[in-house]
């Protein structure tokens, strides 16, 4: 039942990147970061202030629904970036 939720909540593009769905759980703009907790169950994903702006945004409400894509980071920790609000 796992995978086919993950079917359901995330597909990919052209690349290897995971476009997924989920809830804004928390984001606080003067610490720069906050998660998203995605629609299919899986553990909290780590959003940057930086991507947020990139997006257009200054802040991300609690609760708002969103679309991101996950990409690993230098570290190699992934985190949302590419959001959609909405």
């Amino acid at each position: 039942m796992a995978a086919r939720l993950f079917a359901r909540s995330r597909r990919f593009t052209d690349g290897d990147a995971a476009v997924a769905t989920g809830i804004v759980k928390w984001f606080n703009s003067s610490k720069g970061y906050g998660f998203i907790r995605p629609e299919d169950g899986s553990a909290d994903v780590f959003v940057h202030i930086s991507a947020v702006e990139k997006a257009g945004y200054t802040t991300l409400e609690e609760g708002a629904r969103v679309s991101y894509e996950l990409k690993a980071g230098r570290s190699g920790k992934t985190s949302a970036e590419d959001l959609r609000v909405g």
